[in-house]
């Protein structure tokens, strides 16, 4: 009696390549790798350029207060007359205006020979000086100090003799024009002036 055998099944036999089972998700993580990494590439780019954008904006602000600064100085120092003495023949609000924009080193020597200078020529003669500013610009700033150089034109003026005792009517010179060069220090967040030497034209 023969006895049915069942054939044997097919033998599997796999002829691919092991790693493409994996192939799939090595690529999705590299991907993911990728993108994450051109992400945080675009993130510190962006960073850079603000914070170089952020730096350009600050020096600017600080050459502006510097220009600013100038010129104020440029104007207070050369605007005074008979008005401004008060009761006891003194320049006292003008030395307080240019008091504010000058360091301490530079306040002593002003008030030790600028100031008695006008004092003197005011009571005296009744001069008076205006001054215009024509153009400031920075020659060089760093985080504490700073060179800027100023334009200008100073204008003297005096009673007019044919009516001397009329304080209102008065003669005026020609405009001298000034250039000078303006030292500054940065100091407690401000800048203040710590001296000027002339460059070309007229001198206060």
């Amino acid at each position: 009696m023969e006895v049915a055998v069942a054939p044997a099944p097919d033998p599997v036999i796999d002829t691919g390549d092991p790693a493409r089972g994996r192939s799939a998700p090595f690529r999705l993580a590299l991907l993911v790798v990728l993108v994450v990494l051109l992400l945080v590439s675009a993130g510190v780019l962006v960073w850079l350029l603000a914070d170089r954008r952020g730096t350009a904006d600050t020096q600017q602000a600080e050459r502006e207060k510097v220009m600013s600064q100038t010129e104020q100085f440029v104007l207070r120092l050369n605007t005074y007359g008979p008005d401004d003495l008060d009761d006891q023949g003194h320049l006292s609000a003008y030395q307080d205006q240019v008091d504010e924009v000058i360091t301490p080193k530079f306040a002593s020597d002003f008030e030790s020979s600028g100031l008695p200078i006008a004092e003197q020529t005011v009571k005296q003669a009744g001069y008076g000086r205006s001054a215009e500013v024509f153009g400031v610009g920075v020659q060089s700033i760093d985080s504490d100090s700073a060179v800027a150089i100023v334009a200008g034109g100073l204008t003297s003026s005096y009673p007019d003799p044919k009516h001397p005792d009329d304080s209102a009517r008065r003669t005026s010179g020609p405009e001298d024009v000034l250039r000078w060069e303006v030292d500054l220090v940065k100091t407690d967040g401000s800048w203040l002036v710590d001296g000027y030497s002339p460059v070309t034209g007229g001198q206060g």
